[in-house]
């Protein structure tokens, strides 16, 4: 197996477990709307609503941290990272994933597997008139861990191999901002055709721009 196909294998994982646990969204809308309908039009409010909110939305959240990281999707400094060549890039991400990733998430991970067999041992619910069982979505929390850990090795990789050779290994195309803005504006009935040309151009010139200052200047 090539270095590349390692790299979209580990992406292709992390996307499919981001994009399976983003259906929690779908699954939280309909809890919030259901207990919202039973609060206010039948006054029959649940106990146990706001615990299962903040469980779907933990887990959502922590879920999809590796997809994110695959997507190169969190939040950095970019008004100077943008502007470095990729080597630099690479070895300042190299730098930052040993000396903060690599600690940070095999912590997270080791405590959060501790975490939860402790809660398991005890069989930990929660506190209200409905009690939940807890410790089935604090395992989420060392899964969640290894799942990022497994990701951010492979980021390490993409570092190494940008080293060796001056370029960024491309990552597997996923939906941008830009295709959902082309798909609003194609399915618009009240914008003319001259309007949606104009604005379609617009917006791929701004996601380019923001591509070649990620991409350190690269045209």
């Amino acid at each position: 197996m090539t270095v590349q196909k390692l790299l979209h294998a580990v992406d292709t994982a992390s996307t499919w477990i981001g994009k399976a646990f983003a259906w929690l969204i779908v699954a939280l809308m309909l809890v919030v709307c259901i207990e919202v309908c039973k609060r206010y039009l039948l006054n029959m409010p649940t106990s146990w609503v706001y615990d299962v909110n903040n469980m779907m939305y933990g887990t959502l959240f922590m879920m999809c941290g590796a997809y994110t990281l695959a997507q190169d999707g969190h939040v950095r400094g970019d008004f100077l990272y943008g502007s470095m060549k990729p080597r630099r890039q690479a070895f300042l991400d190299l730098v930052l994933y040993i000396a903060f990733f690599l600690p940070g998430i095999l912590a997270l991970t080791w405590a959060g597997w501790i975490y939860a067999s402790d809660s398991l041992a005890i069989h930990e619910t929660t506190f209200n008139a409905t009690p939940l069982p807890i410790y089935p979505f604090k395992f989420f929390i060392p899964i969640a861990g290894a799942t990022v850990l497994v990701q951010g090795l492979s980021e390490i990789l993409r570092c190494i191999v940008c080293l060796k050779t001056g370029e960024w290994t491309p990552r597997l195309a996923d939906a941008d901002e830009i295709d959902v803005v082309n798909q609003q504006l194609a399915g618009s009935t009240y914008v003319d055709e001259d309007a949606k040309r104009d604005a379609m151009s617009k917006a791929k010139q701004i996601d380019e721009s923001a591509r070649q200052r990620h991409a350190g200047g690269q045209t």
